[in-house]
């Protein structure tokens, strides 16, 4: 196929070049044998001219035609039985669409061919050239001055020229090449055999054979590093004679451990306690990763409704004539329902952020801003639900490396189950402390119904809720807990059931030159 793809790309090229020359030689010798006769009008000489032209060994046909497309001068007429018809607007009703007027054409005609013109009763292919017949100065000032000075071009003529020489050239060169082709390529085949069986299949069967020995337990057996070997084979059979090294080595060190077996024993029962808590955490994490996917498509999609009609609310609003006063309370209003829409939608990522420990926008927040921002979020749900909402941020360091979405979400989440457990005369306090120089502590304190003793060990596992009325599905706390995790920070639970619970969030401060002052 290549050989194939080179020959068509090379030789094709070059025999067009030939027969283009080819044929423009041959067009401009009968353009030269006939511009004497033209050039006089002499129709008789012409005729005869082209009748010893058609006779010549190595051209089947030549026609003369006029400007319109007629067909003026030809061996053969229209209705000869002997030949296909030479004129060519008894088929088709404009000769420029078939070839242009100012430039010569080059045609390749097949042995049968749908044109009746072109239909060949030699049996072999033909050349077809038409060369325009310009109007000249020697024409428009001749004596005969048979044609005005305006005119551009006169005629044609077309020329049939046989290809049979040529194709038979070409098929048997074509022969040669292909042979040649065939022979190289089942020499290069031998040569890639030959390569293939000495440098590669043989040292591979000596692997496998090797790999065969020391699976039915002789160890003893090694590979033979011979000069000659590829380096892929090369590094492959010293790689397993170094795995046999390391087997025996392995295999000693077993008969050492032999006597020291409690040891290695109560040491492995601990590591193995390890790895059954990470496969618990883990089997927890993929549990909860399988409802995530179809939680957030199911959750994102009305979100993403409600955010749409959000804006555009907004923008329909702002065309209408309304108070002020009342357009910038609905606008705000509207804010609120975006802000709260992408909320949610960064809450629905936090359930996939659950168990994953990455450090994605992350950066250094100052923490009471944050808070403040969840304060005037709530504000107004407090408000409603007749809670008393206060904040006491007593901490004197508050910058903390985190993704202030997320902390944000921790907040809320820990004011919405206070707001839920609050019955009547609801106090809600966020405040802050600086246990230590490194760390601070948010507390979200509430004087509702408190958790049960029994429930607090419990209350972070997925799907769990502790509340009395049935107004979750237990992930609020789990999502915290992931999120708190994340930021390498910490949740305490301090709760008396009938007096309230404190839930304390502690996180690691930046230090900064400030701190260290």
């Amino acid at each position: 196929m290549a050989y194939s793809l080179i020959f068509r790309s090379v030789y094709e090229e070059y025999l067009n070049t030939v027969i283009r020359q080819r044929s423009d030689n041959m067009g401009s010798v009968i353009e030269g044998s006939l511009y004497y006769s033209m050039l006089q009008n002499d129709k008789s000489a012409l005729q005869s001219t082209l009748d010893i032209i058609n006779a010549m060994p190595g051209i089947d046909e030549v026609n003369m035609y006029n400007s319109q497309g007629d067909v003026v001068y030809s061996l053969f007429t229209p209705d000869s039985a002997v030949h296909s018809n030479p004129d060519c607007l008894s088929c088709h009703d404009d000769f420029e669409v078939m070839f242009p007027s100012r430039q010569k054409t080059y045609r390749i005609i097949d042995y049968k061919s749908a044109c009746s013109m072109n239909q060949s009763d030699k049996g072999h292919r033909q050349l077809l050239l038409r060369t325009p017949i310009l109007n000249e100065q020697s024409c428009y000032v001749s004596a005969c001055h048979a044609h005005s000075r305006d005119e551009e071009v006169l005629g044609s003529l077309i020329i049939k020229v046989p290809l049979t020489e040529l194709d038979a050239a070409v098929a048997k060169s074509s022969t040669e090449y292909f042979i040649l082709a065939i022979v190289i390529t089942i020499l290069v085949f031998s040569l890639l055999i030959f390569f293939t069986r000495n440098k590669i299949r043989k040292p591979l069967s000596d692997i496998i054979t090797a790999s065969e020995a020391v699976s039915k337990g002789d160890r003893s057996r090694r590979l033979e590093i011979k000069p000659y070997l590829l380096d892929d084979i090369r590094s492959v059979a010293l790689a397993f004679n170094n795995m046999l090294d390391n087997l025996d080595a392995a295999n000693r060190e077993l008969e050492n451990w032999s006597h020291q077996l409690e040891y290695k024993v109560q040491k492995k029962s601990e590591e193995l306690a390890e790895i059954q808590n990470e496969l618990i955490h883990i089997e927890r994490i993929t549990s909860l990763g399988k409802l995530s996917s179809s939680v957030a498509h199911e959750i994102n999609n009305p979100l993403s409704g409600i955010l749409t009609y959000s804006k555009l609310v907004a923008k329909q609003l702002a065309k209408i004539e309304l108070p002020e006063k009342t357009k910038d309370s609905m606008l705000r209003y509207l804010k609120v329902i975006e802000s709260e829409s992408k909320r949610c939608g960064d809450i629905v990522k936090g359930l996939l952020d659950f168990s994953r420990k990455d450090q994605e926008n992350f950066q250094n927040c100052q923490l009471h801003r944050i808070l403040k921002e969840t304060y005037n979020l709530m504000a107004h749900q407090m408000h409603m639900a007749g809670i008393h909402f206060y904040t006491e941020f007593d901490a004197n360091d508050d910058l903390v490396f985190c993704n202030d979405n997320q902390v944000k979400q921790v907040c809320v989440a820990l004011l919405v189950n206070a707001m839920e457990a609050i019955t009547v005369n609801g106090e809600i306090l966020i405040s802050t402390s600086n246990p230590d120089a490194d760390h601070i502590k948010v507390n979200i304190s509430d004087n509702g119904v408190g958790i049960a003793a029994e429930d607090i060990s419990r209350i972070f596992q997925p799907f769990y809720s502790a509340k009395q009325r049935a107004s979750g599905m237990g992930l609020g706390l789990a999502i915290v807990h992931g999120i708190v995790q994340s930021h390498q920070g910490k949740v305490e639970v301090v709760s008396e059931s009938g007096k309230g619970t404190t839930m304390s969030v502690l996180f690691k401060l930046v230090k900064n030159e400030k701190n260290e002052i």
